[in-house]
């Protein structure tokens, strides 16, 4: 019987602008395994508490501005020699430029907190999508998982779930029960992902 060739490890990065929830959660979910971690995270803001939570979970946390991101190729070269097998970003709220749209074709996901293409776009993250949504009197949101291409929100779908809206819900309570969609399906649709690239 042959025994199977040692594969080696796949690779996240993760790109956030916030405190980090979420890029906690998915570092967390892939600590122990033997095939998967997440080897560095990138923030745009220099106090984003993200930051802190790679650092104190020992993952390599860098911090980029504009320039580097928009006008250069810094950001890419420093991704270029993690060279990782998916990008995935967590409440990121810059548009990923060509350059790496390039580099790394069908590797950069990103979950927004609602059921695209409804209430996307440049504007709509957070508290501001979870108002829309409840001033417009919607029965259900949830969230979606998909492809980053150039623009705001509009890459292939890869994953949505629902949850329902009800009258008594604020955007604040509203947001919990995104945020629980969240964190039991983003680490495990980036597994899935990655299983598939075997």
């Amino acid at each position: 019987m042959r025994t199977p060739l040692h594969k080696k490890q796949k690779k996240i990065v993760i790109f956030a602008s916030g405190t980090g929830t979420n890029t906690e959660n998915i570092i967390k979910y892939f600590q122990d395994s033997p095939s998967t971690r997440v080897v560095a995270v990138f923030s745009n803001r220099k106090a984003a508490g993200v930051l802190k939570k790679a650092h104190d979970l020992n993952v390599k946390a860098l911090h980029f501005d504009r320039d580097s991101f928009y006008y250069s190729n810094d950001v890419l070269y420093v991704l270029k020699d993690i060279n990782p097998d998916l990008i995935v970003l967590a409440g990121f709220l810059w548009v990923v430029p060509e350059n790496i749209i390039q580099k790394f074709p069908d590797k950069i996901i990103n979950i927004h907190p609602a059921l695209l293409p409804r209430y996307g776009g440049k504007g709509m993250y957070g508290e501001k999508v979870h108002q829309a949504i409840i001033e417009n009197r919607e029965k259900e949101s949830g969230i979606t998982i998909h492809y980053v291409n150039e623009k705001y929100d509009e890459g292939k779908i890869l994953f949505q779930t629902t949850v329902n809206v009800e009258p008594t819900d604020t955007p604040e309570s509203l947001a919990q029960k995104i945020h629980s969609l969240e964190y039991s399906h983003f680490p495990k649709v980036i597994e899935e992902l990655l299983e598939k690239e075997k």
